[in-house]
């Protein structure tokens, strides 16, 4: 049986092929970035790097999340 990823991570793959980027990178710009709360990120990244709001929602999620320990 197959785990089917869900939640903000079902976005990488289709984030990766989009932006040409791995989602390590994409995880450490956000946490190099001076801006801390999630809607300033998810804007800084549809502006700066051209993401779509559903991608940069995603992204931003998953790496606050993680960054708590969650």
């Amino acid at each position: 049986m197959t785990n089917t990823v869900q939640g903000p991570a079902s976005y990488f793959p289709s984030i990766e092929k989009k932006y040409g980027r791995p989602i390590a990178e994409w995880k450490s710009l956000i946490t190099a970035s001076p801006l801390t709360r999630h809607m300033e990120l998810v804007a800084w990244l549809k502006t700066e790097h051209g993401l779509g709001h559903g991608h940069a929602n995603a992204l931003v999620a998953h790496t606050l999340k993680e960054a708590a320990g969650r």
